[in-house]
């Protein structure tokens, strides 16, 4: 394994032209760090990006504030247990998807072939552009100066033949919380594929893709703690723990083995809207004017990309934790609001919501273009709900499309309430979200 010094210093020698060569970019620290970008008075300070109700989550925080402890998907308030003195930020998503259209814009004067992961990582098949651009070392030296010139942020990399490994790599190359502060990381992480099973064999099992909670619990029992246990187990007892698909795949990737290409523009497969309230919510009308607002949120995206869906599905997250999902596909794609909220209004009046609702989702799978045909016929409620609406609103919503484009997401409602853009809310409420805290969506 080799990585790039810290300070900055001439890269070391690259490995020769790889047969394959993955690269993982990962944003240091992503949303915490556009706001101190955008805000200079954060430097040095522990920001924590995430709903700062009480039923927050954190989406992304400086080295300041994980040197306490406090890490992604954590809590809101045991953030502020661990970091009473953090400066909490609920978010401008917009302007992080802005910063991640031109980290893209880098990754792609480099190789066609890149994979975005979310608004801050991505994969990049480099095999082909050695050539040009040198050897994968040098490609990632390049790519971090461009980062940092350009958007003046960091990101680390981490190379190898396949994305596992790349990704690993991103991993050992990031920089290290401190008390006070952080310590650079290498920046560049390189693994050659005769370095490998010395990469890999060290880490705990739980590095490996597939290998949640559930599955580390079963290989723990067993004496799996490490990738080295894993790879050394017989492939017959592997597969009797774990039936034969997942077997077979964790002790192919156990051993480097991540076949896995870098797929370009990889297709969404669902597109959705979740919030999560302040207070549980036991009245069957407020929840379906929110669903009728989720439901215009999903549609409006649809639309934007110039598709439909045939699959709509309601989640619903109760005072326990428990996740409850219903799903009903169409045999035709809908992408309006109105025809959305029809299927998913009656997937919701079919659950028991008197435990109280935490979380509330909508969202449509089973995409297509569309341009693509549909056979009008509706068989979970009366026809004329969605069937009827789909068609009667398709003549209007471009125009509806058009207002909002000019004028904002609010110049035409959908049944007198504000239309939520889809990720208004996506680590939680804020400690001042009124709307929340009762329950009734915004007048």
């Amino acid at each position: 394994m080799t990585a790039e010094g810290a300070g900055g210093g001439p890269l070391p020698v690259g490995v020769g032209r790889w047969v394959r060569a993955i690269l993982h970019v990962d944003m240091d620290a992503f949303f915490a760090a556009v706001e101190v970008l955008d805000d200079p008075s954060l430097a040095g300070k522990p920001v924590i990006v995430g709903g700062s109700g009480a039923r927050g989550v954190v989406a992304s925080c400086t080295y300041e504030a994980r040197a306490f402890g406090v890490r992604s998907a954590m809590p809101s308030v045991r953030a502020r247990q661990l970091c009473p003195h953090a400066v909490f930020i609920d978010g401008h998503y917009s302007r992080y998807v802005e910063v991640s259209g031109r980290l893209h814009d880098v990754l792609r004067s480099v190789t066609p072939l890149v994979e975005p992961i979310g608004l801050d990582e991505a994969f990049l098949d480099v095999t082909g552009s050695q050539r040009l651009l040198g050897d994968p070392v040098r490609i990632a030296g390049r790519i971090r100066a461009r980062v940092s010139e350009e958007l003046a942020l960091d990101c680390s990399v981490g190379i190898g033949r396949s994305k596992l490994v790349a990704k690993l790599a991103s991993r050992a190359a990031k920089p290290v919380a401190l008390p006070g502060g952080r310590r650079p990381g290498p920046g560049v992480v390189t693994v050659p594929p005769d370095e490998e099973a010395a990469f890999l064999r060290p880490l705990p099992v739980e590095a490996l893709w597939g290998v949640g909670p559930a599955t580390a619990r079963r290989l723990h029992a067993v004496g799996v703690r490490t990738v080295a246990d894993l790879a050394g187990l017989p492939e017959g007892a592997l597969v009797r723990r774990l039936g034969r698909a997942q077997g077979e795949h964790l002790r192919a990737l156990a051993r480097g083995q991540d076949p896995d290409p870098v797929v370009p523009d990889r297709p969404a497969k669902s597109i959705g809207h979740e919030e999560t309230f302040r207070e549980d919510l036991t009245d069957l009308a407020v929840l379906h004017r929110h669903v009728d607002r989720m439901a215009e949120s999903v549609a409006i995206h649809l639309r934007g990309q110039g598709l439909t869906g045939r699959t709509v599905s309601v989640k619903v997250k109760r005072p326990d934790f428990t996740l409850v999902t219903r799903s009903h596909s169409l045999p035709f794609g809908v992408d309006g609001g109105q025809a959305v909220a029809a299927v998913a209004g009656a997937l919701l009046d079919a659950l028991d919501v008197s435990p109280g609702v935490r979380l509330l989702g909508v969202s449509v799978a089973g995409l297509q273009p569309a341009a693509a045909g549909r056979q009008l016929t509706f068989d979970l409620a009366p026809p004329e709900t969605a069937e009827h609406v789909q068609g009667s609103w398709e003549g209007v919503l471009a125009a509806v499309d058009a207002v909002r484009a000019r004028f904002g997401r609010t110049a035409v409602g959908a049944g007198g309430v504000d239309v939520p853009a889809r990720r208004d809310a996506p680590w939680g409420p804020s400690a001042g979200d009124a709307a929340a805290s009762t329950g009734d969506p915004p007048a």
